[in-house]
């Protein structure tokens, strides 16, 4: 915005300078060029005046060779013609004579007003010696025209250094009006930034730039507060509910299994049947306060190789799933690459997707890790051979509660399609061929410039075996 702005007015004030520069320039080259003609036609009438005391009284040329002499003295060059167009006399200078001298004459003797020519670099000019129109004789006077150039010259030499001045200053200044309008902007904006990537007690500079820009700062600034006391409030609820049902939770799961330890078998089964009540209700807490993480976390990306997490979390899964009677694995042949996403998003995507898996295939089924890199983006998929999905069943999966499984909570995929697309990436649900559902994730790659500096991923716990 800062450029634009200074080249919208530079360019504004060279039209203004070009439409009042030039034609000032031109307005005094014309009044330059007049005042040099009248300057020369007077010289002339006054040659004029001594040619016609000789030419029509008859008095001697005494005054007209004086004045010729004043005439060559200053430079210019005079010559007298008589009424039949023939050289009465002249100074030694011959620059007004000759073909354009002749041709001034014929037409100054005829009562015209020609347009004076030039002659050897020098402006000729005719003037009548009596009355114009019976002149008893033409005086024509040749002055150099070197002066003129030079102040015409000097008129534009003044105008291009006036534009060029005027120029710059507008550039200056266009300069600091867009960089006083365009910085507070782009600190807000990277403030804006910074907000949405979590930091909540980001704040925007309201001591610079224009008042509307200082207006909206202190409104941002307002905003983010407002923002943060809402966040922190919802944090402390979550931890607040959490210690709250949690401890209950477990209280009620020792009573039930006291009364467990001395109840008859009908009643036992009916207590287990509470329990397992219990434990839905206590992975139910769990999965709504990883939402509410999930739905918190804005960390800014880094590197993380997207292979060494498949084969750590297929390493840590593995006792879980052979204790289940499924095999667990990760394809061969992907090839090191690095994913941009948030530190523990990755890993906690895949223990969420391989937990449902796992939960998922019967007994002998298989479920398998891989990646692969595609252009500027990584897949990642998790495939299984159980019961797979229905098309139902997958509209509703990444909505909360969406799923209809018996003991499930619905919460998983809401976790993993939050930690994704807070990382720019997406996930979809397809069905594998022969039977199964494949989960694929697309994230984006590392830039190559951060490869080399990647570090393995950081290790989660190995899960618990249930």
């Amino acid at each position: 915005m800062t450029r634009r702005i200074a080249w919208t007015l530079m360019v504004l004030t060279s039209v203004l300078l070009a439409l009042a520069v030039v034609p000032l320039a031109a307005s005094l080259t014309a009044r330059e060029r007049v005042s040099y003609r009248d300057s020369q036609r007077a010289a002339a009438r006054v040659v004029a005046a001594a040619a016609e005391e000789h030419l029509s009284d008859g008095r001697p040329a005494t005054a007209l060779r004086k004045e010729l002499a004043a005439t060559a003295a200053s430079g210019d060059c005079a010559t007298v013609y008589d009424a039949s167009a023939r050289l009465v006399a002249g100074t030694p200078c011959r620059a007004a004579t000759g073909k354009e001298a002749e041709e001034l004459v014929e037409d100054v003797l005829r009562g015209r007003e020609p347009e004076p020519p030039e002659n050897e670099g020098r402006l000729l000019a005719a003037e009548p010696a009596g009355d114009v129109r019976e002149p008893a004789g033409v005086v024509v006077l040749a002055r150099s025209a070197a002066p003129l150039d030079a102040r015409i010259a000097a008129v534009w030499g003044w105008s291009a250094v006036i534009g060029a001045a005027g120029l710059v200053a507008s550039a200056l200044l266009s300069v600091r009006l867009a960089r006083w309008v365009g910085r507070p902007l782009s600190t807000l904006d990277a403030s804006a930034r910074r907000l949405g990537e979590g930091s909540l007690d980001e704040r925007a500079d309201v001591g610079s730039g224009p008042p509307e820009v200082r207006r909206l700062a202190a409104t941002f600034n307002t905003m983010a507060a407002r923002t943060e006391a809402l966040v922190h409030g919802h944090r402390t609820v979550i931890a607040d509910v959490s210690h709250q049902l949690r401890t209950p939770l477990a209280a009620l799961r020792l009573r039930l299994d006291v009364l467990a330890a001395d109840a008859d078998d009908a009643t036992a089964a009916e207590l287990a049947a509470a329990q397992e009540e219990i434990s839905r209700l206590s992975r139910l807490v769990d999965g709504l306060l990883a939402v509410a993480r999930a739905e918190q976390a804005t960390p800014g990306a880094t590197a993380v190789r997207a292979d060494e997490v498949v084969a750590e979390r297929v390493t840590a899964w593995a006792p879980v799933a052979e204790e289940r009677g499924v095999r667990l694995t990760a394809d061969p042949g992907g090839a090191a690459l690095a994913v941009a996403s948030g530190a523990g998003h990755l890993e906690q995507i895949l223990d969420n997707l391989i937990a449902n898996a796992v939960d998922a295939v019967p007994p002998g089924g298989h479920i398998s890790l891989g990646h692969r890199a595609d252009g500027t983006t990584a897949t990642l998929y998790v495939r299984d051979d159980g019961p797979g999905m229905t098309a139902e069943a997958k509209a509703a999966a990444f909505r909360r509660f969406g799923s209809r499984k018996a003991g499930g909570t619905g919460l998983g995929l809401a976790v993993v399609h939050r930690l994704v697309t807070v990382d720019g990436g997406g996930v979809r649900l397809q069905d594998t061929p022969g039977g199964g559902l494949t989960v694929v994730l697309d994230l984006p790659l590392w830039p190559e410039r951060g490869r080399e500096r990647t570090g393995g991923p950081r290790s989660l716990p190995v899960p618990k075996k249930s």
